[in-house]
């Protein structure tokens, strides 16, 4: 009886499949993907390996949904490529880029012509089109315009231990590498924000900022206090 369950979903599983290929869809493989019957994909879409669509997910045309990819209750719009990433109750504009090893969480949504690049994680967030988190960034609880570049490292430090606040980035701004925006703040437009600041106040607009120490430097002070030992 278990044997005969697992075979009847299997079947299921594929006529599934079956149908969007009847449509257009591309599977790489349709034996390791997973698509629910309530999930609709557009025409020239290709499902890579061991892909999850789960839920009131909506994919458009012509997009790549690679390898290992997971997207639940999601709207994706046409010629998004999204690989190996996670996409949870939120939507991703066209000709996007997604990926790979990005983390879109609930109530996230960028716009069109975007880069969430690896590493990324968005969370109840809004980018304007054209934006770009290239890696290792969090954007957590904040609108980010159109046009903006964030850096390496970028992190919206939304949360005290208590409660949890937003931040505002406006159009063309550059937030620069291993920068922290202690929410809640604003970047005005076109504002530049030098790499390594702690922002803890409104930036305006075509202004540069810079928050940190300026650095020291301690001549011999490694050998007199015998850190590093040299080999003879």
């Amino acid at each position: 009886m278990f044997l005969d369950n697992i075979e009847k979903k299997r079947s299921e599983r594929l006529k599934v499949i079956e149908n969007h290929e009847k449509n257009g869809v591309v599977f790489v493989d349709e034996f390791t993907a997973y698509i629910d019957e309530s999930v609709t994909i557009g025409e020239g879409t290709v499902i890579g390996p061991c892909v999850t669509l789960s839920g009131n997910t909506r994919i458009g045309k012509n997009c790549v949904i690679g390898q290992n990819s997971v997207i639940k209750d999601s709207y994706i719009d046409d010629n998004v490529d999204i690989q190996s990433s996670v996409i949870t109750e939120s939507s991703v504009g066209s000709g996007t880029k997604v990926g790979p090893f990005a983390y879109m969480r609930p109530d996230s949504h960028v716009g069109k012509d975007c880069k969430v690049g690896d590493f990324v994680e968005v969370k109840n967030s809004t980018l304007g089109d054209g934006t770009k988190a290239s890696h290792l960034t969090y954007i957590g609880d904040s609108d980010v315009g159109a046009g903006v570049n964030l850096g390496c490292g970028v992190v919206f430090v939304n949360y005290d231990g208590t409660k949890k606040y937003r931040s505002v980035v406006e159009d063309n701004a550059f937030i620069g590498c291993n920068s922290n925006l202690v929410s809640p703040v604003r970047g005005g437009e076109g504002a530049y924000i030098a790499a390594g600041s702690t922002v803890t106040e409104d930036v305006n607009g075509d202004s540069l900022y810079i928050a940190r120490t300026k650095g020291t430097e301690k001549p011999g002070w490694v050998s007199s206090k015998g850190i590093l030992k040299r080999k003879k």
